[in-house]
């Protein structure tokens, strides 16, 4: 599987583990610590923070990166909840997720619970919950070793 990777990224140069699908309000806070843990762990992540170019489409670089990246990684928080159903951009991003076997669901601040009601099909995925005993350092390292597989 590791060598089918490396010919894919030798292919596709911009190739990426995971695509991490994120509220707009966390980049600067929980999504940017989830995606500085997992490149530290190795992982290539898609991270509109650092992958979207100033002056460039936003929607197209999101259709790029989606296409590009092996495995999504939805940060389920409360404020991608209010995302989702206000239509936003991370809704467009887990419907193309959603379309793919390719989604992990990660709730960090908010439960599965919430999550249902506002998206059950993202809810029916197996998933990671953040909390006391499992930290988000935690969640990372078992999202590293699944990429990995």
């Amino acid at each position: 599987m590791r060598q089918k990777v490396e010919q894919q990224s030798q292919a596709h140069p911009g190739r990426r583990d995971l695509f991490l699908c994120h509220a707009w309000a966390d980049r600067e806070t929980v999504a940017q610590e989830f995606h500085d843990l997992l490149e530290d762990l190795h992982v290539s992540v898609w991270f509109s923070q650092k992958d979207v170019a100033l002056g460039t489409s936003l929607l197209r670089a999101i259709d790029k990166g989606l296409r590009l990246s092996r495995v999504g990684i939805v940060l389920v928080t409360p404020e991608l909840l209010k995302s989702i159903e206000k239509e936003g951009i991370a809704d467009k991003e887990l419907s193309a997720l959603l379309a793919t076997d390719r989604v992990i669901p990660v709730a960090h601040g908010t439960t599965f619970e919430a999550l249902r009601d506002v998206s059950p099909l993202l809810a029916a995925r197996s998933g990671l919950t953040t909390g006391p005993t499992l930290p988000l350092s935690d969640i990372a390292a078992k999202v590293a070793e699944t990429v990995r597989l």
